[in-house]
């Protein structure tokens, strides 16, 4: 059956957009190999020109500069088509390219959507409600509790906030009357004894006369007073 009908061909897969544009890339580069090359050549051309006198030689060689001028054009000519073709190919690419994206992105879509539809069904809006009033009452009755367990036993009830707020003024007022020297508050500080001098303002001693100092005066107030602590009599008097 073969040898009448033949056999099937094993067609080859089509080229791919990478394969086409990597092999225009490589045909691209050997064009471009050939322009410089004959780039060069014509500066070899063009040296002799300068070297060589107005002439037959001279003549030639301008003649073999234009055929290598000529190839040159032809090879870019070759070379801008490959490079337009390789331009058209990546375009081509890009758009395969963004395609596939934009499937995978639909794929991915769709398996979220679906996967969130099924969570949406165990999931109720009155069940978070219900969740959230029950959680308000728990901490309503903490806070109650918190209140209770924080109050102050043997506290009188009709004490009267200005009175307290009274004395906490006076206690500033007072702790602000603190000393420069060490800085302790006035109610804190130790008693004076008042200076009987200064409030009498009594004159000074004439003079002359010297005031008993030392223990002269101590001795001078035992003697001014009895046992019993009141003003001693004097003998001249007891006598008479």
């Amino acid at each position: 059956m073969k040898r009448i009908f033949g056999a099937k061909n094993n067609k080859e897969p089509p080229p791919s957009i990478q394969d086409a544009s990597d092999r225009i890339n490589k045909r691209g580069e050997s064009v471009e190999d050939k322009v410089k090359r004959l780039d060069a050549e014509l500066c070899k051309y063009k040296d002799q020109i300068k070297r060589t006198r107005p002439g037959p030689a001279q003549e030639a060689i301008k003649a073999r500069a234009m055929r290598v001028l000529k190839q040159k054009k032809m090879y870019e000519g070759q070379r801008d088509m490959l490079y337009n073709q390789t331009f058209n190919l990546d375009q081509v690419s890009f758009a395969a390219e963004g395609l596939k994206d934009a499937q995978q992105t639909m794929t991915a879509l769709k398996s979220a959507n679906k996967e969130l539809k099924g969570m949406m069904k165990t999931v109720k809006i009155q069940d978070i409600d219900n969740l959230q009033d029950e959680m308000m009452d728990l901490m309503d009755v903490s806070s109650e509790i918190q209140d209770s367990l924080g109050r102050s036993y043997n506290v009188p009830d009709d004490i009267d906030e200005d009175d307290l707020m009274g004395e906490l003024d006076a206690l500033e007022a007072d702790m602000g009357n603190e000393t420069e020297a060490d800085g302790v508050p006035s109610y804190l500080q130790p008693d004076k004894e008042p200076d009987l001098d200064e409030e009498l303002d009594l004159p000074p001693p004439p003079p002359g006369r010297t005031t008993t100092t030392g223990a002269q005066p101590e001795r001078a107030a035992q003697k001014a007073e009895d046992e019993w602590g009141l003003p001693a009599v004097p003998r001249a008097s007891l006598r008479g």
